[in-house]
């Protein structure tokens, strides 16, 4: 089969290989898919360059982020032929494959009115918006929620969590292009890290009170923005660094201001509280036969374009999600 391989570290677009590879096959307990979508997602650039803070043996596929097909169970696994399921592909063995395995156990059905790649793109961004405003930072109706990089894979997902939760949403982009996505999703608020004065245009819109919850995805001088129009007893809920930088928290400037600094890594609920992602994958699942959240796919494109999708997402050149289809001829 065909999958993307990486031999060593650097930029994707230069390290990820499409190879020729033995099919998988299910060990116990273990489910064989068919890769009907995977969605590009930051940290597949992190692992490429080595940074991630989960460092697989080489080579390995990225990849980590999944809609399949179940083809085949592994002894004693449970599952239906012909399923359609989430899934996050266990390291060195990630999605950028015609096929790969999971374990049976961690799979979730996917929402059916949510094609492949919307239903590949649910899963981590969702997830990780809906605890972060939710379980982190306890988003109330009628709140200002603050929404850095609102345009980008997660920052959209919470973009179209916080609307549901009936919050105002102000969101921040970068360029005309990136605006235009924000407002569709429907921020009430739009704002331009490249000309906007963000301080300035948060307290205005609050009428000097601020945002009572900040998403960052970003770090670097979004966090610096968040900190001087956070509102009082606000809450900033840390998600991802993508702007490169790791911003160092004034802790006397949380307390003269009380606000609370809230760090977000969904990955450890699987192992935490795995109850809780199903109940909040239930939730997803209901908010998309609603309508009230769809993942924004800007881009479909072959398994052979994956390595350039990854290089783009790491570069900060798309909007929305970029999902690979194995199988595709064609892009967007």
């Amino acid at each position: 089969m065909k999958a993307w391989r990486v031999h060593e570290t650097g930029e994707p677009g230069t390290v990820m290989r499409l190879s020729d590879i033995p099919d998988p096959e299910p060990g116990p307990g273990q489910l064989l898919l068919r890769v009907l979508a995977a969605a590009v997602n930051f940290p597949d650039a992190l692992l490429c360059r080595g940074q991630y803070q989960v460092r697989p043996p080489l080579p390995f596929t990225p990849g980590v982020e999944i809609c399949g097909e179940i083809l085949a169970l592994g002894e004693g696994a449970r599952g239906t032929v012909g399923a359609r399921v989430l899934a996050q592909p266990p390291l060195p063995a990630g999605g950028f494959a015609e096929r790969t395995v999971v374990d049976a156990r961690t799979v979730l059905p996917a929402p059916e009115p949510l094609d492949d790649a919307q239903a590949a793109a649910l899963h981590i961004g969702y997830q990780t918006g809906w605890f972060g405003l939710h379980r982190r930072a306890r988003l109330q109706p009628g709140e200002t929620l603050l929404v850095h990089a609102a345009a980008g894979g997660v920052g959209s997902a919470a973009v179209q969590l916080g609307k549901a939760a009936g919050a105002t949403v102000i969101g921040v982009t970068g360029g005309p292009e990136k605006a235009r996505a924000a407002r569709a999703l429907g921020c009430d608020l739009v704002l331009d890290r490249h000309g906007d004065d963000i301080v300035a245009a948060v307290k205005e819109a609050t009428g000097g009170r601020g945002a009572d919850v900040v998403y960052d995805p970003v770090g670097g001088d979004a966090y610096t923005w968040s900190t001087k129009c956070v509102a009082f007893e606000g809450r900033i809920v840390v998600v991802g660094f993508a702007s490169g930088t790791i911003p160092a928290a004034a802790l006397n400037h949380a307390l003269v201001k009380n606000y609370s600094i809230l760090g977000l890594h969904w990955g450890l609920y699987n192992t935490k509280d795995p109850a809780a992602v199903r109940a909040c994958h239930d939730e997803l699942t209901k908010l998309a036969a609603q309508g009230a959240v769809r993942p924004l796919v800007s881009e479909r494109v072959p398994l052979t374009g994956a390595a350039d999708a990854v290089q783009r997402v790491a570069d900060g050149r798309t909007t929305g999600r970029v999902v690979v289809i194995p199988g595709e001829e064609t892009t967007r």
